[in-house]
């Protein structure tokens, strides 16, 4: 998995922390965020499962399942970006470059990226792919690739803004379009990828994020678990409190008294891996938790690491694949970004 673009990018990163951080200081904690322990069977599951991503892709550029293919390419160029990757560099960069050119395809006049024909919840493929191409944009060497993609998230974050509920969250399409019905799942799929964009340098305003904070809180029940929608009030869901402790800390949001109270209902219900039969949507919920243990790092990251680790690795298919709900490339592709968090390379998945 150490290609040359590998190394390349993990001494660029050197050189980068040496200048903000001051020497050795900084280039050890660049390392350190860098170095993540990996078992061989877990670099054997990854390699295996990357190439059959990139091998599924089609001609056009895309991946999909259903009428998904914004959010499901979105997802598998994320993935293939895990492992160091670029657009320009690595084992993946044709299937990368694939997956920008096909989405920039998606893009409305209105700065939705994806189809609101065909797609009954555009807002997961609007948000998954903010998030994809924001970390594109950092790697992006060419200038006026890197001037198209500032065009397109800075419309795409307006078009988040427009279609904001009156609530703070989000719906599976726009306020406009769903009668301002919002839920937890997309919310926080639109807050990590205006995460994604504001790292990026794209303006996001401070407005949207602080609405979205304050509609997941209105969303938090007695027992600290976060309910489906700010409509329906009712038993609190494990998937949707994971996503939100993951978003909020993508908003920056550490402090809050909220916070410590979500971490204990998700550590009761989610720290011991469950069942896909105890809740649904078992790996996006791990796609969110995962990020959340993971930004706790010492020992809890590294005992939760390799039982979720062991446990996704020997799900894998013969081919590389792992099959569950929605089609395998969306499992495939959630999997392959949960095991590679160790490797740090996107910023937004970094501690």
């Amino acid at each position: 998995m150490n290609d040359g673009n590998t190394i390349n990018r993990r001494q660029a990163l050197q050189h980068l922390s040496q200048v903000v951080s001051g020497g050795i200081a900084g280039t050890l904690l660049i390392d350190y965020a860098l170095a993540g322990h990996y078992e061989p069977e877990w670099k054997h599951a990854i390699d295996r499962g990357l190439k059959w991503v990139a091998s599924t892709q089609s001609r056009l550029g895309r991946w999909t399942a259903g009428n998904y293919p914004t959010a499901m390419t979105a997802l598998a160029g994320t993935a293939l970006l895990c492992s160091g990757s670029t657009t320009r560099q690595g084992s993946y960069a044709k299937q990368i470059r694939g997956a920008v050119d096909y989405l920039m395809t998606r893009v409305r006049n209105n700065g939705l990226i994806g189809d609101p024909l065909s797609d009954n919840r555009y807002t997961y493929g609007h948000g998954f792919s903010m998030l994809f191409l924001s970390q594109i944009l950092g790697e992006e060497e060419d200038f006026e690739r890197r001037e198209e993609l500032v065009q397109v998230l800075s419309k795409a974050v307006e078009f988040s803004g427009r279609a904001q509920t009156k609530s703070g969250g989000w719906g599976y399409v726009s306020a406009k379009d769903g009668n301002d019905f919002d839920e937890g799942s997309t919310t926080i799929t639109q807050v990590q990828g205006l995460r994604g964009c504001r790292n990026a340098g794209i303006p996001v305003p401070k407005d949207i994020i602080e609405r979205a904070k304050q509609y997941i809180y209105s969303c938090k029940n007695s027992d600290g678990g976060i309910s489906y929608s700010s409509r329906n009030r009712g038993s609190s869901r494990p998937a949707i409190t994971a996503a939100a402790l993951a978003s909020l800390y993508n908003a920056g949001d550490y402090d809050s008294h909220h916070v410590p109270e979500m971490m204990k209902y998700c550590k009761k219900n989610l720290y011991g891996l469950g069942s896909s039969r105890s809740f649904g949507h078992w790996h996006y919920t791990y796609l969110y938790y995962s990020q959340v243990v993971y930004r706790q790092g010492g020992s809890e990251w590294e005992i939760f690491r390799n039982k979720l680790y062991t446990r996704v690795v020997n799900e894998q298919s013969q081919d590389g694949s792992w099959q569950g709900n929605i089609g395998p490339i969306y499992v495939t592709a959630i999997n392959l970004i949960i095991l590679q968090l160790n490797q740090a390379y996107l910023p937004i998945f970094q501690r």
